[in-house]
């Protein structure tokens, strides 16, 4: 079994559900889920609360705070498990958060806890800043950045899994058939670099699908109540994204 196989099988249940379940009943892993997915999904919740009209330093006070009063405010006492998207939860409760935060101050700076995550907000920032202009309503740019940031995290634990078997490069040359950014490259192109047979450059090619698969159902995982929401919430990212 690898590792990250072992890792997804940490919780009998998925991460957003023992999230949940810390709105009632102190979970001994609630925290551990909540950074988890924190540390994944924390830039769309930047993006929209900058989108909203909020200065970088403001932004980065309000995106921390947001996120300690989940767990200090006891905010998640009020998710509804039968609404199962922990995107749709945290979409509606950082507007909700918005519409109360008085002072620019966050939860952070007025003693509250701070998450045990280092977060970057200067690469979120200049990130923030490149995006095109957009004249999508703000809850389509915030579920086409959550599906940006699930897709982006699938594809760094396959190449993290490629550096663990000494694949790294091969990885490097063969991602971009993966995420269809391979303008004027093809199979044999690349099999004459790695040297190996354009068949062999296939075959890698259906194996990383294979695993990028598998992946991507264990990072949506996380973020549904119910196991049977995985295929439907895999659909609407996808289409989140080409939206």
């Amino acid at each position: 079994m690898r590792d990250s196989d072992e890792r997804d099988g940490l919780f009998s249940t998925t991460q957003w559900s023992v999230v949940l379940a810390a709105g009632d009943s102190q979970h001994p892993n609630a925290r551990e889920a909540l950074a988890a997915l924190y540390k994944v999904y924390w830039y769309p919740i930047y993006a929209q609360i900058r989108f909203r009209g909020q200065d970088p330093e403001a932004a980065k006070d309000l995106t921390q705070g947001f996120f300690v009063q989940l767990l200090e405010k006891r905010t998640l006492k009020v998710a509804n498990p039968d609404r199962g998207r922990f995107r749709s939860f945290l979409k509606n409760s950082v507007d909700h958060y918005l519409s109360h935060e008085r002072h620019r101050a966050s939860a952070l700076k007025r003693g509250g806890i701070k998450p045990a995550i280092s977060l970057d907000f200067d690469s979120a920032e200049a990130q923030y800043k490149i995006e095109p202009a957009q004249s999508q309503a703000p809850d389509k740019l915030f579920e086409k950045r959550w599906a940006r940031a699930a897709l982006n995290r699938v594809l760094e634990r396959l190449g993290e899994e490629a550096r663990a078997e000494g694949d790294a490069y091969r990885f490097q040359r063969l991602a971009p058939f993966l995420t269809g950014r391979t303008p004027g490259i093809g199979y044999k192109d690349v099999a004459a670099e790695l040297e190996i047979t354009e068949g062999a450059v296939k075959v890698a090619v259906h194996r990383m699908r294979r695993r990028y698969g598998q992946l991507l159902r264990a990072e949506v995982a996380r973020t549904v109540s119910d196991p049977g929401e995985v295929d439907g919430e895999i659909r609407y990212l996808f289409s989140a994204m080409d939206g």
